[in-house]
């Protein structure tokens, strides 16, 4: 039906006849002649009318936004003063022959041009995929996932699809669940990970795997999390996690430098433990300036006179903040703390560090100068300083952290654009506690602990494991998560027995893995990247929807078919 795409119509096809398919952008009528701007997922390109007494000239007056139609006509070089730099085909025009009008459309319920309400956009996404941007975002996905596949398959990664059909196993979040026809009562759970295959891989011989996988998790949703989500799942045998780590840096710097012309250098690595006391949170924003210390060892007395060693008192700097932070600024932070269960605040004014001026700002606040003196020159801070203390518990603080850190950058403006900061966070807890007194695992009961030792669990020292998991984090977000794996099973039996999974019956839910375990398991290690956090990062968007073709809300609906539903009989 055509023999060129607007967009990419050059000045090479000048004089030349061509046959154009798409859509009526928009339309300019000015008695004489028309012009429209005609769209298809290429670009634009202008299409002129010129003629009243032509036949094509009646027809184009029928137009409107949306209408599909086929154009044919000679390509022609504009005037100089009529060209329009900021389109690709600006310099040429479609002097039309033939206009067909394939298909009418009613008005759109939303703007393609502008932006809409998310509910509008995901209602109508099939309309709202014609916007340029969203459109843009897809075939930047289609590339990113190119470029990786050709990556991996250099390094000799084998492609294998897993099921998606598989047992329900406890693996932290819940399942989504699929009723068998042929064994009634009987149900699937769709898969939340290929995790347990790509091992059994690694048991088979196959030695490097990876995959582009779709995942399913009935979670609670943020901006950068969705019910099915894909990952680039990757597994190897015989290596250990410095080998992953530095497979996923090659990943990662490619892409980078592929899409964003930006080069990452090293990345730096630090433990959990580091990066809660510094950051408050094991997925750092390092664009962030902004960072805890910990100041508790200067006060052993609150300022009730009472001993604090059950809370966690911390400073953190506001840069040049007297200069440049209001009352109102001020009043913002006192309003965020309120709504926290801390113990007490308040705040230090750095005039001069050298003489030692400041001022405290607070009532009923009782410090030794020589402590004030201790904690100014402890944190490095600088003349024009504001010094925010708070003191509560561990937890609470972590959480209040974030909002303050992230309101002072940006009144400050310190987070700089097109900046990237990737850091890796190793050595997590093994296990975590419930309120219940059981135990979870941090990341998932298949990680191989990195300091493993029986006697920790005779004595019930289990918060002393460690992990050997690894994360990736860039700017905020978490993009990849693996670890070095247990291919011992008399270990992968402790671990199910503290987590109370039962492996000894043939309906226990991992009794085969444990099987499999035992036939000379290699030792073996991987990674998971999202590639829906990776794609949002890589076009510069904020919200992982605009990165999805069909995403649900976060409710987990789909407001376009209405899924889901209640079942038809």
């Amino acid at each position: 039906m055509r023999t060129k795409y607007c967009g990419n119509l050059t000045v090479s096809d000048i004089d030349k006849k061509v046959t154009l398919c798409g859509w009526v952008d928009r339309k300019r009528n000015f008695g004489n002649f028309i012009f429209i701007d005609l769209r298809d997922c290429t670009g634009i390109i202008q299409i002129f009318f010129h003629s009243k007494k032509d036949e094509i000239f009646q027809d184009a007056l029928k137009l409107k936004n949306e209408f599909c139609i086929q154009i044919s006509g000679i390509v022609k070089k504009r005037k100089k003063n009529h060209q329009n730099l900021s389109m690709y085909t600006g310099n040429i025009e479609i002097h039309a022959t033939n206009l067909n009008i394939i298909n009418i459309s009613q008005i759109l319920p939303l703007d393609i041009n502008n932006i809409n309400e998310e509910k509008v956009r995901l209602k109508y996404r099939y309309l709202d995929l014609r916007r340029s941007t969203m459109f843009k975002n897809l075939k930047i996905r289609h590339k990113i996932v190119q470029y990786i596949r050709k990556f991996l398959n250099k390094k000799k990664f084998i492609d294998i699809e897993t099921p998606v059909l598989v047992k329900l196993t406890p693996e932290g979040a819940k399942n989504y669940l699929v009723s068998s026809r042929i064994h009634q009562k009987k149900y699937y759970a769709l898969s939340q990970s290929p995790q347990i295959f790509k091992q059994l891989f690694m048991i088979a011989g196959i030695d490097k795997y990876y995959q582009i996988a779709r995942c399913f998790r009935d979670e609670d949703l943020r901006s950068d999390r969705q019910p099915e989500f894909t990952q680039i799942d990757i597994e190897a045998a015989f290596i250990d996690e410095i080998y992953i780590k530095q497979l996923t840096e090659s990943i990662v710097k490619m892409l980078w430098k592929n899409f964003l012309n930006y080069e990452i250098n090293t990345i730096p690595c630090i433990t959990f433990q580091e990066s809660m006391k510094k950051y408050g949170s094991d997925k750092p924003d390092l664009r962030n300036p902004i960072i805890l210390h910990n100041i508790k060892k200067f006060i052993h007395v609150n300022q009730y006179n009472k001993s604090v060693n059950n809370e966690k008192i911390v400073a953190i700097i506001i840069p040049q903040g007297i200069l440049k932070f209001t009352q109102e600024n001020i009043n913002d932070l006192n309003q965020m703390i309120k709504k926290y269960n801390i113990l007490y605040h308040f705040y230090i004014y750095v005039k001069n560090i050298y003489d030692n001026q400041y001022d405290i700002k607070i009532s009923d606040i009782f410090f030794q100068k020589k402590i004030i003196t201790n904690i100014i020159h402890k944190i490095n801070s600088h003349n024009n300083d504001i010094i925010l203390i708070i003191s509560g518990r561990k937890e609470i603080i972590y959480q209040l952290f974030q909002i303050i850190k992230n309101y002072i950058a940006k009144k400050l403006d310190l987070i700089k654009k097109n900046n990237w900061k990737p850091i890796w966070i190793t050595d997590f807890p093994m296990f975590q506690k419930n309120q219940d007194n059981s135990f979870t695992t941090t990341h998932h009961p298949f990680t191989a602990p990195k300091n493993f030792d029986i006697r920790h669990i005779k004595n019930n020292n289990l918060n002393s494991i460690i992990a050997n998991s690894y994360d990736l984090v860039i700017n905020g977000y978490e993009i990849g998560g693996g670890s070095v794996r247990i291919h011992d099973v008399k270990i992968q039996k402790m671990i199910f027995e503290i987590l109370n999974i039962s492996t000894e019956k043939k309906e226990d839910p991992f009794h085969f893995f444990i099987n499999a375990l035992k036939y000379g398991t290699p030792p073996h290690a991987g990674i998971a990247l999202g590639l829906d956090r990776l794609v949002m990062l890589l076009t510069n968007n904020n919200n992982i929807k605009d990165v999805i073709a069909f995403p649900k809300t976060n409710t987990s609906t789909c407001l376009m078919t209405g899924a889901p539903s209640y079942l038809i009989n």
